[in-house]
């Protein structure tokens, strides 16, 4: 079944069926079906700090802002630089933010550095927010936040009921 040959044995070494490896056909990339939800991992796009983008980006990939952004942003993992601006709503499993935005955050993991500057709602499964970072809107914790149905609008914070000067009085 196996041989074992020598290096220093003398004469022509052929391969026998056995001992031949077996090779796996060759395929060109443009022989294989593509393949749906599968994305190779390289770096993330960057948009410079000298970059203004009016209008929406969506990527299955990752994204990182360093110039300004007027429109929503869809991605896999979204950094927001510390000099970046967005104004629009933020959909991403991750989102970093160090930078300032205007809108709605939706993320499985959602991280406020404290350079961080968050106007708007922030909808998560797991939040974390460092401190010296601000922060003014409303937290909600959801299971599925990246879901395509229209999340809720939080409910405004309730009002502080007045004391009731007649109960005082009897």
């Amino acid at each position: 079944m196996f041989s074992k040959t020598r290096v220093t044995e003398p004469g022509p070494r052929h391969p026998t069926p056995e001992t031949e490896p077996t090779r796996a056909p060759i395929m060109d990339s443009y022989d294989l079906p593509p393949q749906q939800g599968m994305r190779t991992r390289s770096g993330p796009s960057v948009l410079s700090s000298d970059l203004t983008v009016k209008g929406n980006i969506t990527t299955q990939g990752d994204v990182q802002i360093e110039g300004s952004v007027e429109g929503d942003i869809r991605a896999h993992q979204l950094t927001v630089g510390e000099s970046a601006i967005i104004r629009g709503e933020i959909v991403a499993e991750e989102v970093i933010v160090n930078g300032r935005v205007v809108g709605r955050v939706r993320g499985l993991k959602v991280r406020l550095s404290a350079t961080a500057r968050v106007e708007g709602d922030i909808v998560h499964k797991t939040i974390a927010i460092e401190s010296g970072a601000h922060f003014e809107g409303s937290v909600q914790r959801q299971e599925d936040p990246l879901g395509n149905g229209v999340t809720p609008k939080l409910a405004p914070p309730m009002a502080a009921k007045p004391a009731l000067d007649d109960d005082l009085d009897s």
